[in-house]
């Protein structure tokens, strides 16, 4: 490819809407346009590291088992009504009606459409296990589009769907998928780690996510050096930590707190440490008001309380009005003494003596609450949220935290949707059994944000051989100089012929425009024809380093071929 020839519109100014790094040079380097929020358009240099992506991903997918299929995207509602989640997606699913007024959507994700394929036409049970995927366009209708390729409405996506007969191969198409995982994202240069997840709407047993360490993702990661335990905030276990607590059960009293609303200004008031004090937080779930209790210097985490409610929708903050209906006092005061609503409490908090609580009554909190004597809670269990230095669940040894970009979802799914959609086969002795299932996802598109924030500089992108637009660039620094022209044309001829994806950049320009521009768009390596070509010398330069070295234009053809083959 010539760069003369190629769409490529660089921008030497950071577009507006930009926030994060991958969003800012995707912009940029003429990656992607936007066409409206959270929806994006490739532009040559895009679809190509998309296309990459989606063959490393076929050839280890294939490689595992896997075959591929295409689903359609426009998908009719009774496989998500059967399965119960036209209405667990809410919002998020982007819904519309036919002429004829019949319910459809665009598929947000597709565990029925399979499901619903494999009963349809597989037809013995000698042909379980099978795994079937697709490589899709996919469409979620996201209340905060954000951050370029990382949240969008639509979005490339390869879903893959395990059916076995007994979970004992569930676990084996479970293990090849987690393998086939590591090898793609391996292959793509990705710095993973992978973590237990929340399996949130997908339903199943358990699940891992293959995660990007990144301070612009927006997943929380609990990490242990010690053990390698690894898990994402909303799967996260907390330990219970040991506090000291005044001895025995004090008297319950009520004590005037004028203006005194957050735990800060409680502890000020107090003189006491804040794990003294517990708040309580009231949500809505579903069609009904609850209340969550967690230490004072603790936080909520809505995700595990909201799969222990069972809610269908997501957890809301109930608003100010409400608060004060539910509890006759303003915000900053409430407490689970006296409350008509079911009353969730954190472990940590069930572990406390003698503390400090909200009132119910503006202006009040009560000292010396102690559980079951003064109120009993409806649930105790982990519902908040873990911090660095935790103690680790597996080991004992001080957690850390970071943020990651998701970047690959598995799912043990069991019988939810096999149940829901009838998928049954007949063994041998003639049984009726349910199809155990699986489910495997990763983001595609995601993946190009992830490969640009992991690897950037203050120059643009830094991409691996292996997901890069063109592996290789020559740059002649003067096309008019016939020499220059001449060797760089030699050159570009001989990397084609060895197989490798190069680019010459033939424009009549400065040569200080080529080289920001392949900076920017992340070539790897590039061979600079300049003032030595007579001699047959050329500079060779990794874009991972910032000095060249000269070499005879034979010596660099093989030097790139060995690097390209070695990296790919």
């Amino acid at each position: 490819m010539r760069m003369s020839k190629l769409l490529v519109p660089t921008l030497r100014e950071v577009p507006s809407e930009a926030e994060i790094t991958s969003h800012k040079l995707m912009l940029r380097a003429g990656y992607i346009r936007r066409m409206a929020a959270g929806i994006y358009s490739y532009l040559p240099l895009g679809l190509k590291m998309l296309r990459k992506i989606e063959n490393i991903v076929r050839e280890e997918m294939d490689r595992a088992g896997a075959q591929e299929l295409l689903m359609p995207a426009l998908l009719p509602a009774e496989a998500y009504q059967a399965s119960g989640r036209w209405e667990v997606f809410g919002p998020s699913m982007f819904k519309l009606k036919d002429r004829s007024d019949r319910d459809f959507c665009l598929g947000p994700t597709h565990e029925e459409l399979f499901t619903q394929t494999v009963k349809d036409e597989v037809r013995s049970y000698k042909e379980y296990p099978i795994t079937l995927y697709q490589i899709q366009t996919k469409y979620r209708d996201e209340a905060r589009p954000r951050f370029g390729l990382m949240r969008g409405r639509e979005f490339v996506m390869k879903d893959a769907y395990s059916f076995d007969k007994d979970a004992a191969g569930l676990d084996i198409s479970y293990k090849k998928m987690y393998d086939a995982y590591c090898r793609i994202f391996t292959r793509l240069g990705l710095d993973f780690t992978v973590v237990e997840a929340d399996s949130g709407a997908m339903g199943g047993s358990g699940s891992q996510e293959f995660m990007v360490k990144s301070p612009v993702g927006e997943d929380g990661i609990a990490y242990c050096d010690a053990c390698g335990y690894a898990a994402n905030y909303e799967k996260a276990e907390c330990v219970v930590e040991d506090k000291t607590y005044p001895d025995g059960e004090l008297v319950m009293e009520k004590v005037a707190t004028p203006d005194v609303h957050t735990i800060e200004e409680l502890v000020g008031f107090f003189g006491y440490e804040s794990y003294m004090f517990a708040k309580t937080i009231m949500y809505k779930a579903d069609d009904k008001y609850i209340a969550a209790m967690v230490r004072g210097d603790r936080e909520i985490n809505e995700v595990k309380l909201k799969n222990i409610v069972g809610c269908i929708d997501d957890l809301e903050l109930a608003d100010a009005g409400i608060v004060r209906e539910l509890t006759n006092a303003q915000v900053g005061f409430a407490g689970p003494v006296g409350l008509n609503i079911p009353v969730y409490v954190d472990n940590e908090v069930a572990k406390m003596r003698n503390f400090i609580i909200g009132a119910n009554e503006t202006g009040y909190h009560y000292k010396n609450v102690n559980i079951n004597r003064d109120f009993t809670p409806d649930y105790v269990g982990d519902i908040r949220v873990i911090e660095a230095g935790d103690k680790c669940p597996r080991c004992g040894a001080p957690i850390k935290t970071a943020q990651g970009i998701e970047v690959g979802h598995i799912f043990k799914l069991g019988t939810k949707y096999s149940e829901a959609l009838g998928l049954t086969f007949q063994d041998d002795s003639g049984n009726d059994n349910v199809v155990i299932m699986g489910c495997y996802g990763i983001g595609v598109s995601r993946c190009m944000s992830a490969a640009v924030e992991q690897g950037a500089d203050d120059n643009g992108m830094v991409l691996p051989v292996s997901v890069a637009p063109f592996e290789a660039m020559v740059v002649p620094v003067n096309v008019k100089d016939e020499p220059q022209k001449a060797l760089a044309e030699k050159i570009y001829e001989e990397l084609k012929a060895k197989g490798i994806d190069v680019i010459i950049d033939d424009r009549d320009e400065r040569a200080g425009v080529k080289f920001k521009d392949a900076d920017l768009i992340g070539i790897p390596v590039r061979i600079v024809v300049g003032k030595k070509a007579a001699d047959g010398v050329v500079e060779y330069r990794l874009r991972t380093e910032t000095k060249s070295e000269d070499l005879s234009a034979k010596e660099a053809v093989d030097k790139i071929f060995s690097f390209v083959t070695e990296n790919r």
